[in-house]
């Protein structure tokens, strides 16, 4: 997938964005400095009417403004009132869609990912939406964010300008592997049911997310179905 590719899926529906983000490199830059993951797991989420799981389902509010649109821009929500988590806008303007990043491998910042966590947990320092939140110095204001494409080969960015945050996502620069597909996790109701085998990840990777039912979802072995 090249460049050309990547910006095109930003203009369609989640469920297409979604696995083509596994594996792709996300930089956020600050004024305390850059980290950079590469991305494991994410979330799809729907239009309004089309998705019980997506906050977009009862229309558009001063809340989820960033879901309908421009494409190619952040959405960053409060969880539990201390998760800070960082969702990726796609569709055509005026319909809400998005992919919640839930899970990346540090790639560079490492040091400056751990001291925003607390401490060093290996594998699973950036795992769950939560933790990569934090890591990657996530706040609310940086909601609506615009989300800049650049090549695989980009430099990693030095000297941070003070006044201004950075979302930069490049495609991977080599084959990412399997991509497995199942419910989402922690969703209440339908949405975090069957009908909406929405979560995609990269097999193999330690740092995704242990699956775990949401409120009226029965507790269930993960269905996974394979994508080429």
């Amino acid at each position: 997938m090249d460049l050309h590719q990547l910006d095109t899926l930003f203009d369609g529906h989640a469920t297409a964005l979604a696995p083509a983000l596994l594996g792709c490199r996300l930089t956020v830059v600050t004024v305390q400095g850059a980290v950079t993951v590469r991305l494991t797991e994410v979330e799809a989420y729907g239009d309004q009417g089309e998705d019980p799981g997506a906050h977009s389902f009862r229309g558009r509010t001063a809340r989820n403004d960033s879901l309908f649109g421009p494409p190619r821009r952040t959405y960053v929500y409060l969880n539990y009132g201390i998760h800070r988590c960082l969702n990726l806008a796609c569709g055509p303007e005026g319909t809400a869609g998005g992919v919640l990043l839930r899970a990346g491998e540090v790639l560079a910042g490492r040091g400056l990912a751990v001291e925003r966590r607390g401490r060093d947990t290996g594998v699973k320092l950036l795992s769950g939406p939560g933790r990569l939140g934090q890591g990657l110095g996530i706040t609310l204001t940086m909601d609506a964010a615009p989300v800049t494409l650049v090549p695989p080969e980009a430099p990693q960015p030095a000297d941070p300008d003070p006044e201004d945050v950075a979302f930069l996502l490049s495609p991977p620069g080599e084959p990412v592997g399997e991509r497995l597909w199942g419910p989402r996790v922690g969703v209440s109701g339908v949405g975090g049911g069957p009908e909406f085998p929405w979560r995609c990840w990269l097999a193999g990777e330690a740092g995704v997310s242990a699956y775990r039912p949401g409120r009226d979802v029965p507790a269930r072995e993960v269905l996974e179905r394979r994508q080429s």
